[in-house]
């Protein structure tokens, strides 16, 4: 099977910055899509970006020129650089792989455990 393990959450105080990755593992044949979504208490969990293996990015407003997405395709890991943070993306992030294709040609969606990201002072 397939595994997702983020890592990079943390606390930081508004203005600061975080970066967050993930690397998928198992029979893999393919990726074409990572991205990540977050989830706050009581919140809705909402997408933050993604990117395919060719490099096309999409972007949530509410984080347009403060994140970036990117990706490694030899090491199947995305990455999430957050800049100028504020409070209010306090949230749990979950990586995620929509379709993936595996070795025997099985394409299935993986999740990430998530990690949690508070910016707090």
């Amino acid at each position: 099977q397939v595994q997702l393990v983020e890592s990079g959450g943390g606390l930081v105080q508004p203005g600061g910055s975080l970066r967050l990755s993930c690397a998928a593992s198992g029979s893999i044949f393919s990726i074409n899509v990572m991205g990540w979504y977050r989830q706050a208490p009581g919140e809705q969990r909402e997408l933050v970006a993604f990117i395919t293996k060719g490099g096309t990015t999409n972007y949530a407003d509410f984080v347009k020129g403060r994140f970036t997405i990117s990706r490694d395709n030899a090491k199947n890991t995305v990455y999430l650089q957050m800049n100028s943070l504020k409070p209010e993306d306090t949230a749990v992030y979950y990586c995620y792989a929509p379709g993936v294709v595996t070795t025997t040609r099985r394409s299935d969606t993986y999740w990430g455990q998530g990690t949690q990201v508070t910016v707090s002072s």
